[in-house]
Parts: C-alpha cells; structure tokens; sequence
C-alpha cells in the first residue's frame, strides 16, 4: 500500500532564471532517464523533427580558465564527464503547483542538486559524485551569454548552489572545474513537471524505507512523502516527494537527501533495462515527448541524435559496475567544505579508475609536458618557487629543504629557481602548484625533471607562478620517490553500487507514523 500527499514545501527548492531564459531544471534521476530512453524511442521523422525543437540549450561554460581534457587510453578511448544540474525553478504554473513556496517565483536560481557522473574511456564502469549544496567553494568570475553581464569571482567561499545564479548553469560547470580539477564535457538538467510524467511512463521506481513515514513536521516542513515500511513503486508526483525528502530520511540533512536519490538512480535504470512495459511505443513515444520538453543541455548535446549516441555509451555500463558516492565533507557551522578524501575521490575521476575497485590492473601512463595544453617554456625561462612544506603534527620542517630542491632544479637548467625561506608549509605530499592554464607545460615540465608524478601537478589560485612544495615524503636527499598511491575509494565517500537492491533508507523516528 502506498500514499502520498501534495508536494507544497519549500525544501531545497529555489526560484527560477529570469526572463527571456526559460530553464526547466530537476533531478538527476529524471535527467538520465530523458537520455536512456530516446536510446529505444522509435521516432518518424516528423515527430523526430518536434522533439529536437524542444531541446533547450545553453552555454557549457561561463569561466574564464578551462581544463584539458583527459589523454586518450591506448585504444584512442577518453571518458566522458556529465554535470547533471537540480534546481528549484518555478518558472510556470505546473512547476510552481508541484514546487509550491510561491515566494520563492522569479527569484534568482540555486542549483541544489548537483551530480557528476563519469563514464570511463572503456566504457566498463560509470562513477557518480554528488556535492551537497551547501558545500563551501570559491565561484570564478562568470559572464552570462545572453546579457554580457560579468559576475565577479566569489569573495571568499560561498555555498555552490549559489553558482547556478551567476549567469546559468555555465557558471555551475565553471565552478566545479576549478574545485576539482575534472575536464567535464556536458552538462543536463530537467524541471519539477518533467520528472512526474516521465516517472509515470515507466511504471514507478521501486523505493524502501525501514519505517512508516511522513515527511511533515508540526512547522508544515516536509515533502510530504507518505510511504508505509518496505519497497513500493513510486511515480508521479510521489516520486517527486522522494527526491525531494529531507526531513525524514535519517539525520534529516541534505546529505541523507542525497543518499535518497542514489537510491532512486539505481533503482530506476534497474527498470529502464527490465520493465517489459517501455515496449509499448505509445508510452515510449509520451516519454520521449515529455523528456525532451523537460531536458537543458550544452549546445553539443541539443539534438536527438547527440541524445541517443550518449545514451548508448551509457547503456554500455552494466548496474553492478556503477557505484554513487557523496563527496566526502566535514561540517563548517551549518555548512560543509571538501576533506582530503574528497581530493582522492577527485583524483580516482580525473585519472579514470573505477570506484568499485574491479579495474584490470594497469599502469598509469603520466602525461608528459608535451602533451599539455599548453607546451613548456625553455628552462631557464621558467621562474620557479620552491617552499618547505615538510611540518607534520608531531615533527619540525626539515632544515633547508627548499633551498636544497632549488639547487637540485638550477642544476638542472632552471637557473631561475629560487627558494621562498619564509614559508613553513605542512604538505604530505610533494606538489607542483601553477596559477593558470598558461604555466601548466611549465609546472608538469618542472615535476617531470625531478621524478614528481603527474597527479601531484596542481592548478590553485594561491600561487602566482610555478610553485615547488617540498612535502614530509620528502624530508631528505636529493632524489624524490613517490610514495605507492592508494586507488581505493574512500569509505567516507559512503558508496553504493548500482546493483544492490537492498538498499533501504532509515526512518527518523520523529516523522514515523
């Protein structure tokens, strides 16, 4: 048995771009399921004609710095890296029925969901991170497409959903890039109506909960999703409810939210490959209909054959081998920042190991400097700052390192090198920092002369120039050995694989019923 009430709360939810723009944004799950299913929607021509009309465009990417794409594995093969967009939009009157919060219309929009998935260059295995909205991060400077206006760079930190209302979801992209460092490739987002029709097409999308529950509490707070204990189907305006749940589902944070809908994601494509009801070609023809009506993607993904050829590379991981994660974090007052283990999770990404650990073993080929995007300068015109960064917790930086280093480097050609003795840095790791895509040739040249492996190459805005941090793995001698790298994913990443249908989310015992 299963019942539901209306969605009217306010949760999570925010209000839409301004005119002429007309973003119908919604939830990953909704977003996948536009693009899986136009892989077997079978259109005329006409009717092929009419959904691409639908499709709504915009710019991929508002910042100013890109990141290089990805080296090409042996085969020739790059992975693909989605950002899928969630925002609260109430941009007409059936979103702003199912989104209720009438206070929030025409105001500027959040980007509340935020999920990039990473489909690797073999196309074995898929990877999902999610970044919990109110996770602090500097926002570049952005310039929206349609006005010219510049947004500047964030003073400080700011809570990333904030970055969707710099200039649209170019900005969101923009953001992310810089935070982790990952080249992604598209990005996609769908609206509140959307998700509805498109969840009643499939038949519903079998949930669990371990209790009873009602997302309302005595303020009116909740989704107002009704469910009793065990696995249902949910669709329509009911699984709305779900992806939309957080008071309710354990700790009643935005992280068990997203927890929620990791669930819904797997659960949903376990549907898409099983449910015998997609043969109908009324239904899959509604659901091409609605999804395409509902869907915004990057210029290089507006079309319903750019659809379908993404949709097929996606088809290609099977559900055992995708895994969600939520990118680890630790509190800051009511908000959360990034720990290291997010840095590894980004890292796994960026060199494209899967995060079920089932990769063959293979060697990692770094990439060398003449392979960047930007090719190196001559040696001795590469101005290099070395820094001691070999404090720990329990001992004292290592007496003249830095200028130990940067003897090792002009003795190399790097007759510009020079040793910053005013700095006393605590770095695990050895790392070669550089400011901007400009000097990346020379950092990935610098780390390649002293044996620094690729993945310790870092762009960061706290630098002005190539920077050398000679980290505690380097406390002595004159010749560097990295230290083995740890290609595990980390358990605060709390990872859930897409095969596992026992997956089942706790009932706060202060909304069961």
């Amino acid at each position: 048995m299963q019942e539901s009430a209306p969605a009217t709360e306010a949760e999570g939810w925010a209000g839409s771009r301004r005119a002429p723009r007309k973003h119908r944004l919604l939830r990953w799950s909704a977003t996948t399921l536009s693009v899986l299913i136009l892989a077997v929607a079978g259109t005329g021509y006409v009717y092929y004609r009419h959904l691409n009309s639908q499709i709504q465009h915009d710019d991929l990417n508002l910042g100013d710095n890109k990141v290089a794409g990805p080296t090409p594995n042996a085969a020739g093969q790059t992975p693909l890296n989605i950002l899928v967009i969630g925002s609260d939009a109430r941009d007409n009157e059936e979103n702003q029925k199912l989104g209720g919060a009438r206070e929030t219309f025409g105001s500027t929009p959040l980007a509340d969901v935020q999920m990039l998935l990473h489909v690797s260059a073999d196309r074995s295995n898929m990877s999902v991170v999610s970044m919990p909205r109110d996770t602090l991060v500097k926002i570049p400077k952005c310039t929206d497409p349609d006005d010219g206006k510049v947004y500047a760079a964030s003073e400080g930190r700011v809570m990333t959903n904030q970055s969707l209302g710099h200039g649209g979801p170019g900005c969101t992209v923009a953001t992310w890039q810089e935070l982790t460092g990952i080249h992604i490739d598209h990005f996609m987002m769908v609206d509140f109506s959307g998700v509805v029709s498109m969840a009643d097409a499939i038949g519903g999308v079998p949930v669990c909960v371990d209790a009873n529950i009602l997302s309302r509490d005595s303020q009116g707070h909740g989704s107002g999703l009704k469910l009793r204990k065990g696995t249902h189907p949910v669709k329509g305006v009911q699984a709305l409810q779900w992806l939309r749940t957080r008071y309710g589902f354990e700790d009643g944070s935005d992280l068990a939210r997203a927890k929620a809908q990791h669930m819904y994601m797997n659960s949903m494509v376990r549907q898409l490959r099983e449910n015998a009801t997609l043969s109908s070609p009324n239904k899959l023809r509604k659901l091409a209909d609605k999804a395409t009506e509902a869907i915004t993607v990057d210029p290089d993904l507006a079309g319903v054959k750019q659809l379908y050829d993404l949709s097929n590379e996606l088809r290609k991981v099977e559900p055992a081998r995708i895994t969600m994660t939520t990118m680890p974090n630790r509190y800051v007052g009511a908000r959360v920042e990034p720990t290291e283990d997010a840095e590894q999770l980004f890292r796994l990404v960026r060199e494209d190991i899967a995060l079920d650990g089932k990769d063959a073993k293979k060697a990692t080929a770094e990439k060398s400097e003449e392979t960047s995007a930007d090719p190196a300068a001559a040696k001795d015109e590469i101005g290099i700052l070395v820094q001691n960064g070999t404090r720990t917790s329990t001992l004292a930086a290592a007496s003249g390192r830095a200028s130990t280093v940067a003897g090792l480097l002009t003795g190399k050609g790097y007759t510009k090198a020079s040793s910053d003795r005013s700095a006393s840095l605590s770095e695990a790791r050895t790392l070669v920092r550089y400011p901007s895509a400009e000097l990346e040739g020379d950092a990935r040249a610098v780390a390649k002369s002293l044996g620094i492996p690729m993945s310790s190459v870092k762009k960061s805005t706290d630098v002005s120039g190539v920077t050398l941090v000679v980290g505690a793995d380097w406390r002595e001698g004159t010749t560097y050995k990295a230290p083995e790298q740890d290609d595990t994913t980390p358990k605060t990443a709390e990872a859930l694989n897409g095969a596992d249908e026992s997956a089942c989310m706790h009932v706060n015992p202060g909304f069961t019923w």
